[in-house]
């Protein structure tokens, strides 16, 4: 009441005073301030935190309640202001964008498989954490990706012409007359699908480091992965050059392999390999798990629940059709063709891995069927729009008869990766990259158009494998001396990380002899 009693008073005074005075004291004719309802959305806090009285006072919580509701109103009369200015939207251009919101979202809910893959393929103690892990993850990615990656990729300036943009924060969300007019995507929506793709690199790294690395420091690799490591890969390829009807250079000379021709539709590299790359090196720099090794021989550590890993890789297959589907940035005749190729590339894959894994060890893994899926998928991913479909299931069932060769070459250097993660997206993304330069039917060896191609192909593998594993070495490395070390003790690896980071069991209910 005092409060209220104080701002009605200091109301009453300004009534007393003369009209003509207050008005040339507090907003004189040549420097009139802003109106909350003109302001920009930037500028908007600013100017109804300065229209505040009292802000330092002890009431002053009254007020920044309001401040949420005043920006959501504030919002809402920016964009219908914008609106107004606005042609009437063509059907090409809801077409596109609405598109392109469900694939985002498809791509989004392939955490949810990725978190089911990797905990149902670990053990039960430390289910939490990796549930924690791939949910927490996307959260820090949008949010890095926002702040600064979106731009870093696409839209600030060349620092060094075709190899790193830098400058400016956050991205403009404006739609222009001329995205109406040429049916072009929006801001916001080509920024939530780029955005998912961000997610799904960090989240890779996840099933490489599982079941012995802090909590804390994963969260820091991922912020920088998806703020600047991920943002420069991707530079490279999918900032197109600038060309008119003939050919001709007329605006951005686009990044440095995109220059050189290299082919990526989708990310079987700037996505799947790049992921990979950064968490083998954390799986290196963090060493085996306890009891991994004994010798020379690799030891299985048998996960928990193989229910859950099958609907996760279910659940990672249709999220792939955002993922391919999607990159093609339009509704239009290819959306369709990528799909089946897709959907092929999987079913080749499944049969490749179930093949070698039953030659190999007598009996069907259901582990390799799950790998042997996502490997097929990770193949046809840079090549999805451009081989045929014979080529597409072709490059599917070799894909997955690598990946299981590729899990064995894996353990034989000591290097633990518990979920295959390597061998799907790193192995199967080089192979896949590679597989352009053979069955391209524009471009490819094999369809009649010589060496050129795969050899730019190859080119970009080994250049996006150097730059990840360079900076990323770097970055575990001033991560762990920072932090006292990225791996947890001995003890909380025993016992289980989710007691250790989490305080909580994903089954209190339920023994845990078998952890």
């Amino acid at each position: 009441m005092d409060f209220l009693h104080n701002e009605l008073g200091f109301v009453k005074h300004c009534s007393s005073m003369p009209m003509t005075t207050a008005t040339t004291a507090q907003h004189p004719p040549s420097k009139r301030r802003k109106r909350l309802q003109d302001a920009s959305l930037l500028e908007g806090p600013m100017l109804l935190l300065k229209s505040v009285r009292g802000f330092s006072s002890n009431q002053s919580i009254t007020w920044l309640a309001c401040v949420p509701f005043a920006l959501f109103g504030l919002g809402v009369f920016n964009l219908s202001a914008h609106a107004a200015d606005l042609p009437e939207l063509t059907p090409g251009f809801l077409a596109n964008n609405l598109w392109l919101l469900i694939a985002a979202v498809l791509v989004i809910f392939m955490n949810a498989g990725f978190a089911m893959v990797e905990a149902g393929m670990c053990r039960q103690k430390n289910a939490v954490n990796i549930l924690a892990k791939n949910l927490f993850v996307f959260t820090l990615a949008v949010t890095a990706y926002w702040f600064i990656g979106f731009q870093i990729m696409y839209k600030a300036d060349w620092v060094i012409p075709g190899v790193l943009k830098f400058g400016g924060l956050f991205f403009d969300p404006a739609v222009t007359a001329d995205d109406v007019i040429n049916a072009k995507l929006v801001p916001s929506a080509d920024f939530l699908f780029q955005a998912a793709f961000a997610g799904t690199a960090a989240t890779i790294v996840s099933g490489l480091v599982a079941e012995r690395i802090k909590f804390g420091e994963f969260v820091v690799f991922s912020l920088i992965l998806t703020a600047f490591i991920y943002p420069i890969a991707g530079s490279w390829q999918w900032n197109f050059p600038e060309l008119d009807d003939a050919g001709v250079l007329i605006g951005d000379a686009g990044g440095w392999l995109a220059q050189k021709g290299f082919i990526d539709f989708a990310g079987s590299t700037l996505v799947h390999s790049v992921g990979a790359w950064a968490g083998l090196v954390g799986a290196i720099a963090l060493g085996p798990r306890l009891g991994k090794f004994v010798g020379d021989k690799s030891q299985a550590l048998p996960g928990h629940n193989m229910a859950i890993a099958t609907l996760g890789a279910l659940i990672l297959w249709i999220g792939w059709y955002g993922f391919n589907a999607g990159s093609v940035l339009a509704m239009d005749q290819t959306v369709p063709y990528v799909a089946v190729t897709t959907t092929l590339a999987a079913a080749g894959g499944a049969i490749g891995a179930t093949i070698i894994s039953t030659v190999l060890c007598g009996k069907p893994d259901l582990t390799m069927i799950i790998n042997g899926i996502l490997a097929g998928l990770v193949s046809i991913t840079a090549g999805c729009d451009g081989v045929a479909m014979w080529a597409a299931w072709l490059i599917g069932l070799i894909g997955g008869a690598i990946v299981v060769f590729s899990v064995a070459f894996i353990d034989g250097l000591k290097i633990d990766d518990p979920v295959g993660a390597f061998s799907v997206h790193g192995t199967c993304g080089v192979w896949g990259t590679l597989a352009v330069g053979l069955f391209n039917i524009k471009h490819g060896l094999f369809t009649g158009h010589g060496f050129s191609q795969l050899g730019v192909q190859a080119l970009g593998c080994i250049a996006y494998a150097v730059f990840v594993v360079v900076t990323c070495w770097i970055t575990w490395k001033v991560i762990g001396a920072c932090f006292g070390g990225i791996r947890v003790t001995e003890a909380e690896e025993i016992e289980g990380l989710d007691i250790g980071e989490h305080g909580m069991e994903a089954y209190p209910d339920f023994a845990s002899a078998g952890n």
